[in-house]
This record gives C-alpha cells, sequence and structure tokens, in this order.
C-alpha cells in the first residue's frame, strides 16, 4: 500500500501523463486548509457563473469531510458576495435515518454550513425521512422532476437527466462515492435518476443516492478525498494509465466521467478525523 505522501506525489505525474479529459482535473494540496480555500473558490466562482447564467445556482451535496471543508464559504468574503438567494440545495445521498440522527447527512449539513449562510429555506431539498427508502427515492426524484419542469434544474442534452450545476462528492476508502458501492447493482442502474439500497455493506445499511448517470449529467463534478492513507492506492489506479483491465464495477469513483461536464479532483495529503470518527470529521467517512 502506498503511503498518501507517495500516492499524491505519483498522481501528480498520473494526472500529467494520462489523459485529463477521461480522467479530469487533479488539484493536490499539502493540507486540509489549502484544498477548503481553493474548494471554497472553485464553488463561488461556478455560483458566480450559474447565477449569471440561468439565474439559480443548484447544487447536490453529499456527506463526511465535505461540509467541514466548505466552512470557509462561510466567511468573509463569500458570506457576503455569494448570492445565497439564488442557492438551491439537493443531496447526492442520503441514510435513512431521522434528520436528528447522527448519521444524517443532512444534520451534517445543516448543522455545520447550511445554519451559518442565508440559503432560502424553500430552496433546501432534503429527502423524505419518515418514508421507507423506496419511497422516499421515488418522491425525491418525482421532486426534481418537477423542478427541471421548470428549470429550476437544467436538463441535459445528451441523457434528459437533471444537470446540477455542481455535485459535490467525497470518495470512500473503497472508491466508493454518494452511496453507489464497489460491486452493488445500483451502479448498473441506468433507469433511475433516484434509487435506494438495503444493503451497504458500511451502516446504516438503508440509503437513498443519485444513479449515475445523474452523476455524470452535471455541468460540474467535484469528488474530495481527504485523509486515510489507504485512499492512495484507489487513487493511483484510477489515474494509471494501465487500468484499462481494472474492473470498472470494483472502483465506482473511477465511474465518474460527465458526458458534458467538467470534473475536478480535490486531493489532500492528510486530515485529522475527529476523536470519536464521527461523521462530523475531516476525514471522509464511509
Amino acid at each position: 500500500m502506498h503511503s498518501i505522501v507517495l500516492g499524491i506525489n505519483n498522481l501528480r505525474s498520473m494526472a500529467v501523463s494520462g489523459d485529463p479529459k477521461s480522467r479530469g482535473e487533479l488539484r493536490s494540496f499539502d493540507n486540509s486548509d489549502e484544498l477548503a480555500t481553493n474548494l471554497a473558490e472553485y464553488i463561488a466562482q461556478l455560483s458566480d457563473i450559474s447565477v449569471k447564467d440561468r439565474g439559480v445556482f443548484t447544487i447536490a451535496l453529499s456527506g463526511g469531510c465535505l461540509i467541514n471543508l466548505m466552512g470557509k464559504l462561510c466567511e468573509a468574503p463569500y458570506s457576503k458576495t455569494v448570492d445565497w438567494t439564488k442557492w438551491y440545495v439537493f443531496w447526492a445521498d442520503e441514510r435513512a435515518v431521522s434528520k436528528n440522527h447522527v448519521d444524517s447527512n443532512y444534520k451534517l449539513a445543516k448543522d455545520g454550513f447550511l445554519s451559518k449562510v442565508p440559503v432560502l429555506n424553500s430552496h433546501i431539498y432534503s429527502i423524505n425521512d419518515n418514508a421507507t427508502t423506496e419511497d422516499a427515492a421515488e418522491e425525491y426524484e418525482f421532486t426534481i422532476r418537477q423542478l427541471v419542469k421548470v428549470r429550476t434544474v437544467d436538463v441535459s442534452a445528451i441523457s434528459d437527466c437533471p444537470k446540477f450545476d455542481l455535485i459535490l462528492l467525497c470518495v470512500g476508502e473503497d472508491g466508493h462515492i454518494a452511496s453507489l458501492f464497489p460491486g452493488h447493482p445500483a451502479l448498473e442502474d441506468k433507469d433511475n435518476w433516484v434509487t435506494f439500497i438495503t444493503d451497504s455493506p458500511v451502516p446504516p445499511p438503508e440509503r437513498i443516492t443519485f444513479t449515475l448517470p445523474v452523476i455524470n449529467s452535471a455541468s460540474n463534478v467535484a469528488l474530495v478525498v481527504a485523509g486515510e492513507e489507504n485512499k492512495a492506492n484507489a487513487l493511483s489506479i484510477i489515474f494509471s494509465d494501465d487500468n484499462d483491465d481494472i474492473d470498472a464495477l470494483s472502483l465506482p469513483a473511477q465511474m465518474v466521467r460527465p458526458t458534458d461536464g467538467e470534473l475536478v479532483w480535490f486531493v489532500a495529503k492528510g486530515i485529522s478525523s475527529e476523536p470519536d470518527g464521527s461523521n462530523s470529521g475531516h476525514g471522509c467517512p464511509p
């Protein structure tokens, strides 16, 4: 197993030698603070561009390290310069728990970010925590379809899927993104925008998630890799020139290839986790 330092140093050369169009842009940082600063500027710029172009900014969040790393958006200058009233916030995945549960991605985002910026409550589209996972997935897809009809959420001319302005995802130790895990049948779901699983390999088992066609239809996708050493091996495989023989289903992050959008990787050499390993830590949990 590569160390995280060796892995990221290798990635710098791999990103240059590989096909940048398919693998995306790699931004690597020495520490979490540098990553957070760059991520905040990246999001703020995309927000500004989208608001000027369409009058809205649609962003889909995940859980894990993302929320803490987005914290600089709550500070000057972004707290005053970002047009928060034009933001529409969604979740790329959610755990089937109540909104006040420690494992809830909604709670994580609400406590750590959304409560600190003036995004309109009516523009925050959380997943129903009172329904079954199947019903919640169907309901969330219906909500997004209604917003696509009125073009609050744009539509992809290629796939007819929703075209979010930005989808932000953490990459797990096993290379999973959202709640799409290695080898899981949900990776091959091309019929639904939102699906559900009841057998997550890590708790909690029941989850709701965007499908790959939706993720790959976004205008911009950012994959954030922070923390644990054992992610370096997965990254080395993804950015290697010799990965043609790797089963894509075994490494979901490798399947993120926007069809008509931009992919950016934000990678930090090391980020400290909370002592209790909770969902609020800087590291990306399952």
